[in-house]
């Protein structure tokens, strides 16, 4: 039985974006007993890990699942790590420390570009101090997550994912988009794995 419910955003993103006000609508209507959150990520990594842990302080890891989209999928990676939470990672980010590098400066939010942040460089040893190391990623923990990874991702390489999440549950996409914009139509496969209904209309 499922009882709380973490989502993630993304770089630049927010709970405002298509994907998180969905899910947000779906457990509002017809999974009322999950206890939804969905919180505004703040830049730094460091910050966004110490965010994580108190919004979850008490969950069970048997009735508790993570959702995260690409820097959230990482950020859920890692929380799914240290609690034993059951997880989705919608076209995670493998290596942001990599991949940040090039966004070092002034940023907009995707949902709210009045809204501004500066990414430090020193966020990118935040994120690098966040990497699994995998002697400590057991077996029943990689069985427990589902990755979400789309061919058609513009933004991140969905080969590194599968490499990178061997071991977990892998539902590959052909075509798509890094923002999955399909959403709805795999719906259906996120929901069966944390144990509900499949269509929940």
């Amino acid at each position: 039985m499922l009882h709380h419910l973490l989502y993630l955003h993304g770089f630049r993103s927010s709970p405002l974006s298509y994907k998180a006000q969905h899910l947000s609508e779906i457990f509002k209507n017809h999974y009322p007993s999950v206890q939804w959150v969905c919180p505004q990520l703040p830049p730094s990594p460091k910050d966004a890990a110490e965010l994580i842990l108190e919004l979850t302080p008490q969950w069970d890891p048997k009735s508790s699942a993570v959702i995260g989209s690409s820097l959230g999928g990482f950020y859920a990676n890692w929380l799914a790590n240290q609690r034993g939470f059951r997880s989705i990672l919608i076209n995670p980010a493998t290596d942001p420390a990599r991949d940040l590098r090039r966004y070092i400066g002034h940023q907009k939010n995707w949902q709210t570009p009045n809204d501004s942040f500066y990414f430090k460089e020193q966020y990118l040893a935040e994120l690098m101090s966040l990497y699994p190391v995998a002697s400590h990623i057991s077996t029943a923990s990689k069985a427990q997550k589902l990755l979400m990874a789309c061919k058609g991702d513009e933004v991140l390489d969905w080969r590194e994912m599968v490499e990178t999440h061997q071991g977990a549950t892998q539902y590959i996409i052909e075509g798509s988009n890094h923002a999955m914009s399909d959403f709805d139509q795999h719906l259906g496969v996120l929901l069966k794995f944390l144990g509900l209904h499949s269509n929940p209309n």
